[in-house]
């Protein structure tokens, strides 16, 4: 079933601890995504040269830097975005005034700030980032949710049409394969963010372009 919304981009999660693992993972991938990110992992074991890298090899793909930011948001908003980001995460957990001052960084540099959503939020809450001029966010379950056996479920797709409705836009994360995709066809979908799936798969490639056509398939190509 075809929806009105944009197609998703495929985006591919860099949670290496080796930069050098990270770049061979996306030699080979990034003719089959739309969207690389530096992972919070990487970032922490590489720092910001881990940024940098990919933004020198691949100028033409959209970077992030999942700093997952809580305090100093002009700081590292400045650090990310100089070393050529063009999206940032900020915690949910994060005051306004550091969404804001992140924000007013990424501005600068035509980039934007993709709020976390880790823990306790509420609708009011989003309402209060909509309000500061942010529009997206990143919902997922976390490895240990996942490792817990916690699936995608009726509860979560209530919470994110809700943040739809209010013109967030979401990447959706958190252990997500191809047959899960339909689940979202009437959210405003940003991207899906796929790590390990891609990175430790024997046929990385094959599973890119499952992804591929499954999003065909459900938002058209």
């Amino acid at each position: 079933m075809k929806t009105p919304h944009a197609r998703p981009q495929l985006q591919l999660a860099l949670d290496h601890t080796s930069l050098d693992a990270a770049l061979a993972t996306t030699a080979q991938l990034h003719p089959h995504v739309d969207i690389i990110e530096a992972g919070t992992i990487l970032c922490i074991s590489e720092g910001i040269q881990a940024v940098r890298a990919m933004r020198k090899l691949y100028p033409q793909h959209t970077l992030v830097a999942d700093l997952k930011v809580a305090d100093a948001g002009a700081t590292l908003a400045q650090l990310a975005f100089s070393a050529g980001a063009n999206w940032m995460t900020v915690i949910c957990a994060a005051p306004l005034a550091t969404m804001d001052t992140a924000l007013d960084v990424a501005k600068q540099y035509g980039g934007d700030i993709q709020i976390e959503l880790f823990g306790h939020w509420t609708l009011q809450d989003a309402k209060n980032w909509r309000d500061l001029g942010l529009k997206q966010a990143i919902y997922h379950r976390g490895r240990d949710a996942q490792a817990s056996g916690q699936n995608w479920g009726q509860a979560d797709l209530e919470r994110m049409q809700a943040l739809s409705d209010l013109g967030i836009e979401l990447s959706v994360t958190g252990g997500i394969t191809p047959a899960d995709l339909p689940l979202f066809h009437s959210i405003a979908v940003r991207a899906f963010i796929v790590g390990r799936a891609l990175s430790e798969a024997e046929q990385p490639v094959a599973v890119a372009t499952a992804f591929h056509h499954a999003i065909d398939a459900t938002w058209g190509k």
